[in-house]
């Protein structure tokens, strides 16, 4: 009959599915295993280095001065050799007023163009002014976005990576606000399986890390050496990012260097930030990142492959929308064929009620694996390893979130897939004005213990 011809033909094409997007789940649950490898620790150099810490800042007048001051009073830095500025992009509010008034060197940047408003343009414009500078004085440059804060010793991580020759480097994302609320326990989670996992499984497999969002340093020779700063897309760290590791800048991972982001604390926010990445990395998987995966088999360079592997879950988001819509077909499929309510020609009943079994038990055992190892399993090694960089006192806090946290990840993937299929506009986002706790210190502390280098 012609439906159980289509019913073959669509199950062909859900092993084909299935095939292509458990080649990079393989890889996740091959860094998940791996994740045991000891962290890579620079040797402290006496040798400080200039630093332009720069902040591309649009109406940020609510966390503006907290950040900048931060920055000046709290880096254990010598205060001569780092300057803060201030990129006011576009500002209606005080933003430059206060970022001045707390220390920072302010730059205005006023651009109408609508396509223009994104975080692109102000970072650009950083960069460039920097790079113009006579007699530049600077010997590496670092982005922090207007929201965040770093641990105490962060110049210091990042200055020995560059003096031990690192030219781009990111470091660890954690958390200011991880325990408000049920969104920001899962996104620092989310971001802290990258730098945890991720992350130290790259510096030591020795693949280029993927260099994106604050706290990424570039230094000013890579920066001369490349022609500076010229991104402009709505993903444009990590289009510079592949830029540069087609240019042979592979980038690194300072672990022990701590950003503090301010976590979306709603479902909105959440949803916004999804949509933005969802979006860019479409933009960037058309252009770039196809690229990439031609060009493994031509360089055998597993960096371009795992760049592939790890962006491409953008286009996986979108895929993913087969399997339930298949699974839910083939169930009613094959149970009116296994119970009569369809003639059958092509095999008999009691194959298709052995198939429906089958398909159940195969499925849950699948979604079962995969909420135990990506969900519970990691969220929970998570908590009980780096609650701490994600500013929680104690790893009760943050437990609650662990038996939920499968559920958002379907929602994190489902929102992206949302993203790549749209053009989401830059909307600001909530503010959370959470102050860090002492744990930043107590890091700071624990990290000068572990200043043996592991290269």
């Amino acid at each position: 009959m012609w439906y159980e011809v289509l019913y073959r033909v669509l199950s062909i094409i859900n092993y084909v599915v299935l095939i292509i997007i458990a080649i990079p789940l393989l890889w996740q649950v091959i860094i998940v295993l791996l994740s045991w490898l000891p962290k890579r620790t620079y040797e402290r150099s006496e040798v400080k280095g200039r630093i332009a810490f720069f902040i591309p800042a649009h109406n940020e007048e609510d966390v503006i001065y907290d950040t900048v001051k931060s920055i000046i009073e709290k880096q254990n830095y010598p205060r001569e050799l780092f300057d803060v500025l201030v990129v006011a992009d576009n500002c209606t509010d005080r933003t430059a007023e206060l970022a001045e008034k707390a220390g920072a060197i302010v730059l205005i940047h006023n651009d109408p163009d609508p396509a223009h408003q994104m975080a692109a343009y102000p970072v650009k414009f950083a960069i460039d002014h920097i790079m113009a500078i006579e007699d530049n004085p600077y010997d590496m440059v670092i982005r922090v976005d207007a929201d965040n804060h770093l641990n105490d010793d962060f110049a210091l991580y990042m200055n020995d990576a560059f003096q031990s020759g690192v030219d781009y480097a990111r470091p660890y994302e954690g958390a200011m606000n991880a325990t408000q609320n049920f969104y920001t326990k899962a996104c620092a989670i989310f971001y802290a399986f990258d730098s945890r996992f991720g992350a130290r499984v790259r510096e030591r497999l020795h693949i280029g890390q993927h260099v994106n969002g604050p706290g990424a340093m570039m230094s000013m020779r890579m920066l001369k050496a490349t022609g500076g700063f010229e991104c402009t897309s709505m993903a444009e760290d990590t289009e510079y990012m592949i830029k540069m590791l087609e240019k042979g800048y592979k980038g690194h991972f300072v672990e022990d260097a701590v950003v503090y982001e301010d976590m979306p604390s709603s479902s909105r926010d959440t949803y916004n930030r999804n949509l933005r990445i969802g979006s860019g990395g479409a933009k960037l998987l058309k252009s770039d990142i196809w690229r990439l995966f031609g060009k493994f088999f031509i360089t055998g360079n597993f960096s371009y492959l795992d760049v592939f592997l790890t962006y491409g879950f953008v286009f996986l988001s979108v895929l993913a929308w087969w399997l339930p819509v298949y699974y839910v077909y083939d169930f009613i499929f094959v149970s009116f064929c296994a119970y009569g309510k369809l003639a059958v020609t092509m095999f008999a009943a009691q194959y298709y009620m052995d198939t429906l079994w089958y398909t159940v038990i195969v499925l849950g055992s699948i979604l079962v694996a995969l909420f135990v190892l990506f969900g519970w399993v990691q969220a929970l090694i998570l908590v009980v390893s780096d609650y701490r960089k994600m500013n929680s006192k104690n790893r009760r806090s943050l437990a609650s979130v662990v038996l939920a946290f499968p559920v958002f990840l379907i929602f994190y993937s489902a929102t992206v897939s949302f993203g790549a299929m749209s053009k989401p506009k830059w909307r600001k986002v909530s503010r959370n004005k959470t102050n860090l706790t002492d744990q930043t210190d107590q890091t700071d502390q624990e990290n000068q213990t572990d200043q043996t280098d592991q290269n």
